[in-house]
């Protein structure tokens, strides 16, 4: 009887495990959605991140907070169209295209701006001066959007409610939203069409000229300020997309979001390798990945030092980046 109850435990204890072992598999496989619906977003803003860099070798700061503007522009676009028009299908979807395109157009006459102002005169200027100015224009973004719209979030009607189960067991459905479809697809295309863009066009060669040396390109007839300003123009067109994303998937956007994405954006660009468009996405996927991942299994309050953490491994041991190439000095 001893031993035939101590087999019985003995399968009891294996089914279990394997249970568990299967709902933890399950947990994994949608974290793993999660995270790289969250890390599109991030590669979205860091290519603006990596863009500009690339070519300027100035890490526009206030990149995350015209993110973040992008996201409250599309709040207000979104909220006059359906109090106007109701929340039918067809409305909604007509709602979120004219939030994405005014946002775009507003986020870029801001970030046209931000580089007349604040960097174009700081270019030959000593190292830390564009950063101080960056900051500073980070902290005039964030407290005038305080200011204008208050320190509350401010939510809109849930949309895209729909999701699409892949599987379902023990009672744990692993499933995938129609938002995170259309984060995902937004982002591969978009680093499709700006991929083609900088290495196949007439632009893309004049910033990628720039890039090597401004003056050089001056004198082959390259109008190196348009260029700049195309360049901030369009990190900001990316940021646009992101924020009006990023306000969809969440459903509420706050005065202090620029920040916290902000920063992970050009974590995600310097892990991934700042000046590669495809290292900035990877890198954002990363740290959507290793945050979702490390929420899922280990302590919350944690997932900031877990994604900084592998940063700093990475570059200790590649300080170029995933897929960045190595400096080299001009002389």
């Amino acid at each position: 009887m001893h031993k035939a109850g101590t087999r019985q435990g003995f399968g009891d204890s294996a089914k279990l495990a394997l249970r568990e072992g299967r709902e933890g598999m399950d947990v994994f496989v949608q974290q793993v959605i999660n995270g790289l619906s969250l890390g599109a977003v991030y590669g979205l803003i860091a290519i603006g991140y990596t863009m500009v860099f690339g070519i300027i070798g100035m890490v526009n700061f206030a990149h995350g907070d015209v993110f973040m503007i992008s996201a409250f522009v599309a709040l207000i676009v979104f909220m006059a169209v359906t109090a106007l028009a109701g929340l039918s299908g067809g409305v909604v979807f007509l709602a979120l295209v004219a939030a994405l395109l005014v946002s775009m157009f507003v986020t870029s006459l801001y970030n046209w701006t931000i580089e007349r102002v604040a960097y174009r005169k700081l270019r030959g200027s000593f190292r830390l001066a564009p950063l101080i100015s960056a900051i500073g224009m980070s902290i005039l973004l964030m407290n005038f959007v305080q200011v204008a719209q208050g320190p509350r979030n401010k939510p809109i009607p849930p949309v895209m409610r729909d999701v699409i189960v892949l599987f379902e067991k023990d009672g744990f459905a692993v499933a995938i939203s129609y938002k995170q479809i259309l984060i995902m697809v937004t982002t591969a295309v978009l680093l499709g069409i700006f991929w083609y863009i900088v290495q196949k066009t007439p632009l893309g060669r004049a910033q990628r000229a720039c890039e090597q040396d401004q003056k050089m390109a001056a004198l082959l007839g390259i109008n190196v300020d348009r260029t700049i300003s195309i360049t901030f123009i369009m990190g900001a067109a990316l940021a646009a997309v992101a924020g009006t994303l990023f306000l969809n998937y969440y459903g509420v956007v706050v005065f202090s979001d620029g920040f916290v994405p902000g920063v992970k954006a050009f974590t995600a660009a310097v892990l991934g390798g700042i000046g590669s468009l495809p290292g900035a996405v990877l890198g954002g996927l990363l740290i959507g990945l290793i945050e979702t991942l490390w929420s899922g299994y280990f302590s919350i309050d944690y997932k900031d030092v877990a994604s900084f953490s592998i940063l700093a491994i990475v570059l200790i041991f590649m300080p170029q980046g995933l897929l960045g190439k190595p400096e080299v000095e001009k002389v």
